[in-house]
């Protein structure tokens, strides 16, 4: 039998570490595109649509979680095993939180002051969530689903219409959903590439055949469909927004 096939990387868009590329690996590109499509698709679904909202939203959501949340969950336990120091994060982290409030904070003088109860929410979930505060109560499965998956559409869908419809719950739960569906898959990846040392055995099927079974084999089937969900929700986000433009 072959000798076992090995993760050797921390996730599957981690690149080589060192330099420029540990900050692109930083933003967790495929993860950080779908949690931004459940902002376009609640602003899409919206009864009155406004680009320029959008827009402003998506910013804000890619300061807040592409850059300040996971330069925080870098910061706690190295999970990507980049080469950027701890200032370095630490300069990454605040400077896009505070570019993320500040965003917010346009929008509640231009647009509603009801906008600064997701801007409120949002600084609390990603110190809360990443930083693990109270014992890591916050950081949960549902803690994760919740807040990377139905705040992200609900502030969406809220940017645009400053009201809650039918609409906007629907979407909000269906990418709470989502994002179960993501930690479901995500998780026992993360503990092959990670906290795995080796993984050995074999499959034997009815007709005779065996396969040797090792960690690539059970991680890839798991992430092809986590890239697949990556695309198609960034593809469906692109068509909804296109639709309202057009």
């Amino acid at each position: 039998m072959a000798a076992p096939r090995t993760l050797e990387r921390s996730a599957f868009y981690a690149l080589r570490p060192g330099g420029w590329r540990d900050l692109l690996t930083l933003l967790h590109p495929p993860y950080t595109a779908w949690h931004l499509s459940y902002v376009a698709i609640g602003a899409a679904l919206a009864p009155t649509f406004h680009g320029d909202r959008l827009a402003w939203t998506i910013g804000a959501f890619f300061l807040g979680v592409g850059v300040c949340a996971h330069a925080l969950d870098e910061l706690h336990d190295r999970p990507l095993g980049t080469r950027l120091s701890d200032r370095t994060l630490m300069a990454l982290a605040s400077g896009a939180l505070g570019g993320a409030v500040a965003i917010g904070i346009f929008g509640a003088v231009s647009v509603s002051v009801t906008i600064l109860v997701p801007v409120a929410a949002g600084t609390f979930v990603v110190l809360a969530y990443n930083l693990e505060l109270l014992g890591g109560r916050f950081h949960s499965d549902m803690w994760f689903a919740a807040a990377w998956g139905a705040f992200p559409a609900l502030t969406g869908f809220w940017a645009n219409a400053l009201e809650v419809r039918v609409a906007g719950v629907l979407a909000t739960a269906a990418c709470f959903m989502l994002s179960v569906a993501q930690r479901r898959l995500s998780t026992p990846v993360r503990e092959l590439r990670r906290r795995t040392s080796s993984v050995k055995g074999e499959q034997r099927f009815r007709d005779g055949r065996v396969v040797a079974v090792d960690a690539r084999s059970i991680a890839i089937p798991m992430e092809s469909a986590l890239k697949a969900c990556s695309l198609g929700l960034a593809l469906l986000a692109a068509g909804l927004v296109v639709a309202r433009l057009s």
